[in-house]
């Protein structure tokens, strides 16, 4: 396990990178990772963070809550979310990121109709078509938007933009022709939003540990990063 001012460099040296590659927010994902040394981030000055499973973003949440009780955080679901456990994920999750089907929005609308209290999501967009990823298929997505537009309308939901996972690559350039793609249909997505009055909002979330920097080039506003922080986990 890494010390605490070897995970405060690194977190700061993280930082430094996104920044000089341009003006997107660092997430950092807390997979496999104690509350312990999330606690060290949080006062290196992330608020930022991201968690795959329900399960574990509710213990964490908690966890990190005790030894940080001051800090204002913002807990981000970013792994595949099931319609059984959409009413937990909303109890933990600031945004829930990873809403890539009109059957989930429809399930985590009438949720928050029913407790009154508003949810921040984005849709999941699968650019590659990778069928080992999750999300909206681009067009998928493009038919889709009059049933979105619809669905928000009538429920206390924000949609805080787009969301995607790239398909596995050796990272840097080769992941490139991901980001393209991503860029290239959320300006379509978006113009075909707008006609219908939705506000897809500005989130262009892409990039990860080892392609950031590439995601960052072509116009993502949010990165996610966890190993090259904490390195390699289980």
């Amino acid at each position: 396990m890494l010390s605490a001012a070897d995970l405060t460099t690194r977190y700061q040296d993280l930082l430094t990178r996104v920044r000089a590659a341009g003006s997107a927010q660092l997430m950092v994902v807390t997979k496999g990772v104690a509350a312990e040394q999330i606690a060290v981030i949080v006062d290196a000055g992330c608020t930022l963070f991201g968690e795959n499973r329900v399960q574990e973003l509710e213990a964490k949440r908690a966890a990190v809550a005790a030894l940080r009780p001051t800090a204002n955080l913002t807990w981000v679901l970013i792994g595949p979310l099931q319609s059984n456990k959409a009413r937990r994920a909303m109890e933990v999750a600031d945004r829930i990121a990873t809403v890539g089907s009109v059957d989930l929005l429809e399930r985590i609308a009438a949720l928050a109709t029913e407790r009154a209290k508003p949810v921040e999501v984005a849709l999941q967009v699968n650019v590659d078509e990778d069928p080992a990823k999750s999300g909206f298929a681009p067009e998928a997505l493009r038919t889709a938007l009059p049933a979105i537009a619809a669905i928000v309308k009538g429920a206390p939901i924000t949609l805080a933009g787009l969301f995607t996972v790239g398909r596995l690559t050796a990272g840097g350039e080769a992941a490139r022709p991901t980001f393209v793609q991503f860029r290239t249909l959320a300006a379509q997505v978006d113009a075909d939003a707008q006609a219908l009055g939705l506000n897809l909002g500005p989130l262009r979330s892409a990039g990860m540990s080892g392609d950031f920097e590439v995601a960052i080039s072509e116009g993502s506003t949010e990165v996610r990063v966890g190993s090259a922080l904490f390195g390699p986990r289980g």
